[in-house]
């Protein structure tokens, strides 16, 4: 019996069906072992994942506060995932999120613009913000060599305590006991759908990103370019690719995503600058991106189902007296079952790189010999 191989972008029905298959099962087993917690903790499963439910769907309202968890989790999980197919682990997502929530911030309460300039003002000012906060990474990297994971966790650290310097010193607003920048202007607040949700157009700003970045990865030259140099520096670099350079703007790309997500939390959400802020969005992107598979629509679901557990863990927490600690160990239990696929690959793409970078040594030596 012949089966017909249908093909999308290179790969094959039965490797996407696979693909899309893995962060299904593990979130079904994460669910499974939760439901063992659950019961150890004295409490209902069944009530338990009930108001979970409830909490994160149950209505517009749940509806709404689920979408406004999700929005900063498709930006810094769109970051993380852009750097990989670079082959760049991008872990800074934290400190180009502060740095581009400063930024925001600053321009939204200095500067006195109308609504249709001052909103696009702010978001670039996040987007370059962050965008130069993540190129500062890459080219350390590019030009000395120094791995991503270090300088991105230091520019993590210095980017803390320089927020931590500004909202306690020149940025701090003086009628204010604890540290917070003044509030922004009216004209940079994004536009929220109703009270008293706070859900607000950064939800559509998050989705266009996410066609945005599918599109220059599969579609443009510079998305070929960075694919090529993420599958294999050596035979991009042999192929005429400029390599370094691509590393940087995979890194700028990568930080003005995260920079993005600072600056919609501060011109949508809290509408001013405090060291608070972030809360760990940036670290949740990294397991946004690895649940999505590092793909653009990927991320936008992954996303969606952590702004779901995030908000359905109060009602789960205030309906079912269940630990909102359990979600946290669902979380990590599904990073874990998605993960369990990608050790494996990961060690397999060692081996293939290292095979690919003797064959295209090889390859160098007899175009020598041949000039």
């Amino acid at each position: 019996m012949l089966i017909k191989q249908v093909t999308v972008e290179g790969k094959d029905f039965k490797t996407i069906f696979k693909e899309f298959m893995v962060p299904v099962v593990a979130i079904l087993l994460a669910l499974i072992v939760g439901s063992i917690f659950i019961k150890f903790s004295g409490r209902s499963v069944l009530e338990a994942y009930k108001a979970l439910f409830t909490g994160a769907l149950g209505g517009w309202l749940s509806l709404s506060k689920t979408l406004v968890e999700t929005t900063p989790l498709i930006f810094t999980g769109l970051a993380v995932a852009f750097a990989f197919r670079c082959g760049l682990f991008n872990i800074g997502g934290e400190g180009q999120f502060i740095i581009g929530a400063i930024f925001s911030a600053y321009l939204g309460y200095t500067l006195a613009l109308p609504g249709i300039i001052h909103i696009p003002v702010c978001l670039m000012g996040g987007i370059i913000g962050g965008g130069v906060w993540g190129a500062l990474a890459g080219w350390l990297k590019a030009r000395y060599g120094a791995h991503e994971v270090i300088t991105t966790i230091m520019l993590n650290f210095i980017a803390s305590k320089l927020g931590l310097y500004l909202v306690n010193g020149p940025m701090q607003e003086p009628t204010h006991l604890r540290p917070i920048t003044p509030k922004i202007s009216a004209s940079a607040e994004l536009w929220r759908f109703a009270s008293p949700s706070r859900l607000n157009i950064a939800i559509f700003i998050g989705i266009m990103c996410i066609v945005l970045i599918y599109y220059i990865l599969q579609k443009t030259t510079l998305g070929y370019e960075i694919r090529a140099v993420g599958f294999n520096p050596w035979a991009a670099e042999y192929a005429g690719i400029t390599v370094k350079r691509n590393i940087i703007l995979a890194m700028f790309i990568s930080g003005a995503l995260a920079g993005m997500a600072g600056a919609t939390q501060v011109m949508g959400i809290a509408h001013s600058y405090n060291n608070e802020l972030s809360a760990g969005l940036g670290f949740q992107g990294i397991a946004v991106a690895l649940l999505g598979r590092n793909n653009p629509f990927g991320v936008g679901l992954a996303a969606f189902l952590f702004g779901a557990l995030i908000n359905g863990a109060i009602k789960m927490q205030s309906l079912a007296r269940t630990p909102k600690e359990i979600i946290q160990v669902i979380q990590g239990l599904v990073i874990i079952f998605v993960a369990a696929d990608q050790i494996a690959r990961f060690f397999l793409q060692i081996k293939l790189n290292k095979k690919r970078q003797a064959d295209a040594m090889h390859l160098q030596q007899e175009q020598g010999e041949k000039c």
